[in-house]
């Protein structure tokens, strides 16, 4: 069911997600300073994907101020329009009664979109309850 549902996501809405994650990295990389933004932008790109089966967790040992200056960061450089992106494909797909799911996995994506720093994708098996965003499928 989940491979059924990643498909039917690709198509509806992950590409397009992916497309616009990929071209922030790449205006990201441009800078120096903007690298680590722009890698976060590239792995934010692998879930937008293929995203039912995988979770979002916190890392271990919690929040740190790296990671909160980060997601300040991230937020002025384009997380914001990301989470923007996120929230709109979210409603036009919740127009249909079959987008419905993918319109609240696109609700729950835009979170991570604005605050990447301090979290990352594992499988669903291995989140367990320490997932922050999950999509099951």
């Amino acid at each position: 069911m989940r491979t059924l549902g990643n498909l039917l996501w690709l198509i509806l809405a992950g590409l397009w997600l992916a497309i616009g994650y990929v071209a922030a990295g790449i205006a990201n990389c441009l800078t120096i300073i903007g690298i680590p933004f722009g890698i976060a932008s590239f792995k934010l790109a692998g879930y937008a994907v293929w995203p039912f089966g995988r979770a979002v967790v916190r890392d271990q040992g919690g929040p740190s101020p790296l990671s909160a200056i980060g997601n300040v960061i991230w937020f002025i450089l384009g997380g914001w329009w990301l989470a923007l992106l996120h929230l709109l494909l979210g409603l036009v797909l919740c127009i249909t009664i079959i987008g419905i799911p993918f319109g609240i996995a696109s609700f729950k994506m835009a979170r991570l979109a604005l605050t990447p720093f301090g979290h990352r994708v594992v499988d669903i098996d291995a989140a367990g309850d320490r997932a922050v965003v999950s999509i099951q499928g």
